[in-house]
């Protein structure tokens, strides 16, 4: 799997690598202070922690590396949390997503390291996006490439980490989340199992919802801020045509965003869909080319500061309504 290496991301794992020297010396198998009835898990970021503590219930403490309202890529450990890895009976992460969190992991996660993309096969950086020939050999259904441009942004084997974007995938991860707990910690194992089952029951439930949701629109292309969202246009037969590539942090060049307003007008865009936790700026000035609104369409990286009381689950619902409303869907 690649991703792009930048000096922030270089950085980032510098900053983990000096944390564990710093660290790894004087942990101890009791400096957790986690509760020794229950399993201590550490999740790398937010839909994570939503799989582990659904799924392991009272059973389990979950840690969650990633604060609320911060961007979980450029996420950089401190000595603490790498003593939460090292002490952390089990260990959830996407690997190529936290690359601080992955050099912790190479360090000391060992066996204890439980890596979602080794169950969901991640899509390439371009699939899911737009194509600007919709001949009748296309399948909506199918992986679409971005522009030849855009592409071009994308490193070449570059994968897709927002896998937790359709539920049914995320399903399966927690499946198999339920099987390593349970091998963790055999007395809850049926109960891991059932938690998952009843999760899965749900999270079908979501993906009925969006895919009667989106059947009948208007429209079928979404202008994003970031190519965060392949997961869910490829499953609900949507298109994506991203301002800037996967890193939210990119700047997109004069001729992209020349390129996106001109699709925007193409296809009758009403809505610009920025995230909660990157600036709208870009998305505004977009809109105000072509007569749009915006509107927050959430990548369910992390939650936002005060989302009290909202989980996974009502947050797709929230996007599944936005589009709805951007979309035109009878």
């Amino acid at each position: 799997m690649t991703f792009r290496t930048t000096p922030r991301v270089l950085a980032t794992a510098t900053a983990a690598l000096l944390a564990l020297t710093g660290v790894a010396a004087c942990s101890t198998d009791t400096t957790s202070g986690g509760d020794p009835e229950r399993v201590d898990v550490v999740a790398g970021f937010y839909p994570l922690q939503f799989l582990a503590e659904r799924i392991g219930g009272d059973a389990v403490t979950v840690t969650n590396l990633a604060r609320p309202g911060a961007e979980p890529h450029d996420l950089e450990l401190n000595p603490r949390q790498v003593g939460q890895i090292i002490d952390a009976e089990l260990i959830i992460f996407l690997h190529g997503f936290q690359p601080a969190v992955d050099t912790a992991i190479e360090q000391n996660g060992g066996d204890r390291a439980f890596d979602v993309a080794a169950v969901e096969p991640l899509l390439d950086a371009t699939a899911g996006g737009h194509d600007h020939d919709h001949g009748d050999e296309h399948d909506h259904g199918d992986e679409h490439d971005h522009d030849d441009e855009h592409a071009d942004e994308v490193s070449d084997g570059a994968k897709d980490p927002h896998v937790w974007l359709d539920p049914t995938r995320l399903a399966t991860i927690g499946d198999k989340l339920a099987e390593r707990l349970g091998a963790v910690d055999p007395d809850h194992a049926d109960e891991y199992t059932q938690r998952a089952a009843t999760l899965r029951t749900e999270l079908e439930q979501l993906d009925t919802e969006f895919t009667e949701g989106l059947k009948t629109c208007q429209r079928r292309e979404i202008v994003v801020s970031h190519t965060a969202f392949g997961y869910l246009t490829q499953r609900y037969q949507l298109e994506q045509i991203g301002i800037t590539g996967l890193s939210p942090e990119d700047e997109p060049s004069p001729q992209r965003l020349a390129a996106v307003t001109e699709e925007a007008r193409e296809h009758g865009a009403t809505t610009i869909f920025f995230e909660t936790l990157v600036s709208p700026k870009v998305a505004e000035t977009i809109a105000r080319e072509v007569g749009a609104q915006t509107a927050v369409l959430d990548p369910l990286e992390g939650l936002s500061t005060g989302n009290s009381g909202e989980d996974y689950l009502s947050v797709m619902r929230t996007n599944l309504q936005t589009l709805r409303t951007a979309l035109s869907c009878s």
